[in-house]
């Protein structure tokens, strides 16, 4: 594609090759090297004068690492005269931190959007936002992508009947049901108490789940807590197997250990963020790859085309 120049940093360079390798388009040359003390060094080693160009990085584990050098490379292509620059991010960090909840805490998922278009940002390119409205903390265009055709995809060719999709909290619910519709399937939800960060109970099943094949459904799993009470909870309920669907594999701290000790049969996640070495030998987790969806959504962006047709 004329124009068109593709970066990546060091936090999912395999991902980055996957949608290189689907735009039939090499990545460019680009050194990021880190000085003795930490610090990020940045330098890119072709021509993007007038060029558009899209950076591939999630901002995942090292999450400050990861955004540091997005920042820095969007600063440097933005030195280098580039045309556009968009900054395609498939896990957003920080999502979580997007509303203030308690006095005198930041609102860090605003700061990240700031630090974004002040670096130089033309357009942002993510993934299952944790919370939507943080597309309205940004002053410039935001395309937040959806992994459901793939997931859908996934539990059309996997599962049959009796089949109930399940959000692991009241935040989830809206996206539950839209599977459930799309599916045709039942939908439940847990009623989830929170009693510290990462650490969550989960209290009661609402919906039947008795005799079904239950899919919990959530935007990411982090240290797989709110996760593995949800499988309990609905294993006590009668539910006849318990699958787990996420786009997100954080996957930190006591993560992969919760999941193989759980009920769950499958984890099935996306490859937003790299698996830990923990994780990629876990039998439990599988991978389902965004690549084509997000190759496809910087061909229409590249193109002028419409990117909400991705979903329709």
């Amino acid at each position: 594609m004329k124009g068109l120049a593709l970066f990546t940093g060091n936090a999912n360079p395999r991902l980055a090759e996957k949608i290189s390798r689907y735009l039939e388009k090499p990545l460019g040359g680009a050194k990021v090297k880190t000085f003795s003390d930490g610090e990020v060094q940045i330098e890119i080693d072709e021509n993007v004068r007038l060029k558009d160009v899209f950076i591939i990085q999630s901002t995942c584990r090292p999450v400050n690492d990861s955004l540091i050098e997005l920042l820095l490379m969007i600063d440097a292509v933005s030195r280098s005269s580039a045309f556009r620059i968009t900054a395609v991010m498939p896990y957003y960090g920080y999502a979580r931190q997007d509303k203030k909840v308690a006095p005198r805490v930041p609102i860090s998922a605003k700061l990240v959007a700031d630090l974004l278009t002040t670096a130089g940002a033309d357009r942002i390119i993510t993934m299952d936002l944790h919370a939507g409205q943080i597309q309205g903390f940004f002053n410039i265009p935001v395309d937040n992508l959806f992994a459901a055709p793939v997931l859908l995809s996934y539990i059309r060719d996997t599962f049959t009947n009796d089949l109930v999709i399940v959000s692991p909290d009241a935040g989830g619910v809206e996206r539950a049901r839209a599977f459930a519709k799309r599916l045709g399937a039942g939908l439940a939800i847990i009623d989830k108490r929170r009693d510290a960060p990462n650490r969550a109970r989960a209290m009661a099943v609402i919906g039947d789940v008795s005799n079904k094949t239950t899919i919990i459904l959530d935007d990411m799993v982090d240290t797989a807590g709110t996760l593995t009470e949800a499988a309990e909870a609905l294993s006590r309920n009668g539910a006849k197997a318990v699958h787990s669907i996420c786009t997100h594999p954080v996957l930190s701290g006591p993560a992969v250990e919760r999941i193989m000790d759980s009920s769950l049969k499958s984890v099935v996640v996306t490859d937003t963020v790299p698996l830990t070495e923990a994780a990629a030998g876990c039998g439990k987790i599988q991978i389902l790859s965004i690549a084509e969806l997000v190759g496809e959504a910087i061909i229409r962006s590249h193109r002028g085309d419409s990117v909400t047709s991705l979903f329709v």
